[in-house]
């Protein structure tokens, strides 16, 4: 495993105050944009877990493009791999032609990732982004089983296209369809009801009683942790049963590890070690290695029931995110030194968030290197993260309510800039919990 941890004889950020001119922006980028609004500055480059604005600030990144850079910003190894290939003319596009990088990634992911724990998928190229993958799985569901009904969880977040956005809980995303989302059960996630209730077992309930109203699902989708909807993590006994519900009623268990797969939680796929395997996983964000879009969606031999071309797109045959994910592959995935450090950094870090939140009679959320505090309501939290990037932290929010200050530092961060950060954020809670710092603030 390669990695980059020199950071040089700075451990702080050095952000700049000034915001830069966005009369650009303003004139003609769409008012959609949100990260833009909560951190005004333009960035010029970033190296490893640094971000630079054009200024000369330099920003310390616990949001890694929302799981997006896992292994940080420019890794030396995945950004040489492909100068190499551009140098040499290799295929940028090539829709789902045979290519060298497309065959070596495959044969990369086979030996590396498939055959190693036991798995034995069919890999579907979709459309660049997660919800195509989504798109993809629910489609797939629906097409083997004849059925139409896709079950999904509260707080779930699945992506922004029609199907997926369907699968969604947000109601701020979901208003914005314009159309009604349906043929979709959003059924209670594990300890949405609290401790006591057993959500499994009343889904199992209502699925086998015929005048529930539930009708046969094609599909029952889930996320192990939920990065959007809060960084609820569910259990291994739970996330079996609904395993087991899904068998015994004729229907897929996909998996979505987009935001909690490539490492987040430890282990490649999010579901490793706990005693079952999804018919169908989706995967994107981290996958390519270097943010470049790239997604993808597994699922059983058998289930590859496609029609040629009956679910296609333009951008199936991104090259150079080939080209990178299997550097990736290579680099960090060889053997397990890099996930033990990852889960050693996960503890770290959970000893740390839980002794800030207990300081101040708060809690904590999530697993792995995908952790975060609950800081009680948006708002808070919202002044909390503008204190982090006032000091040169970039790190975001999530949850129902935006309630959630979520850590997504990138897996390769070393345990000085790992501690940096979250004296940041020590102090920025200690700041807006104590009435010093505000939203005016910044």
């Amino acid at each position: 495993m390669t990695t980059t941890t020199t950071l040089g004889r700075h451990t702080r950020p050095e952000p700049t105050s000034h915001i830069p001119d966005r009369s650009i922006y303003e004139r003609r980028e769409s008012v959609v944009r949100s990260y833009a609004r909560t951190m005004p500055r333009q960035f010029s480059r970033a190296d490893n877990v640094w971000m630079y604005d054009n200024q000369g600030g330099r920003y310390l990144d616990f949001l890694s493009g929302c799981s997006t850079l896992n292994y940080g910003h420019n890794h030396p190894a995945l950004k040489q791999a492909l100068i190499d290939y551009i140098s040499t003319d290799g295929i940028t596009h090539g829709l789902d032609l045979h290519t060298d990088a497309k065959a070596e990634f495959l044969e990369t992911f086979e030996s590396l990732i498939l055959k190693p724990r036991g798995l034995d998928y069919r890999v579907m190229f979709t459309g660049p982004t997660g919800t195509n993958a989504v798109e993809a799985a629910i489609k797939l569901a629906r097409k083997v089983t004849g059925r139409g009904l896709v079950i999904a969880f509260t707080n779930g977040f699945h992506g922004m296209t029609l199907g997926a956005l369907a699968c969604t809980g947000n109601a701020a995303k979901r208003t914005g369809a314009g159309v009604p989302l349906s043929h979709v059960s959003h059924e209670p996630y594990d300890g949405y009801h609290g401790p006591d209730l057993d959500t499994a077992a009343l889904l199992e309930r209502r699925l086998s009683d015929p005048s529930s109203g539930l009708d046969a699902p094609a599909a029952i989708l889930v996320e192990t942790v939920q990065g959007e909807g809060g960084l609820n993590t569910a259990s291994p006994d739970w996330l079996r049963a609904i395993a087991d519900i899904a068998k015994r009623h004729g229907a897929l268990l996909i998996v979505d590890d987009i935001q909690a797969g490539c490492g987040r939680t430890g282990p490649f796929f999010s579901f490793e070690g706990m005693g079952f395997t999804p018919d169908v996983v989706t995967m994107a964000k981290s996958l390519s290695g270097m943010g470049l879009p790239f997604a993808l969606t597994l699922f059983r031999p058998e289930l590859d029931q496609w029609l040629p071309g009956e679910h296609n797109g333009t951008f199936r045959g991104n090259n150079h995110a080939f080209i990178t994910a299997t550097a990736s592959l290579r680099n960090f995935w060889k053997d397990d030194e890099f996930e033990q450090d990852v889960q050693r950094k996960g503890r770290l870090l959970a000893r740390r968030l839980d002794a800030i939140a207990s300081g101040f009679g708060l809690s904590t959320r999530g697993r792995g290197m995908m952790r975060g505090i609950d800081v009680g309501s948006g708002e808070t939290a919202d002044a909390i993260t503008s204190a982090c990037f006032a000091a040169g932290l970039i790190i975001e929010t999530s949850g129902s309510h935006d309630e959630i200050v979520k850590v997504l530092a990138p897996l390769i961060i070393d345990d000085a800039a790992l501690s940096a950060g979250l004296d940041i954020i020590e102090e920025s809670v200690r700041a807006v919990r104590t009435g010093s710092y505000g939203i005016a603030a910044e």
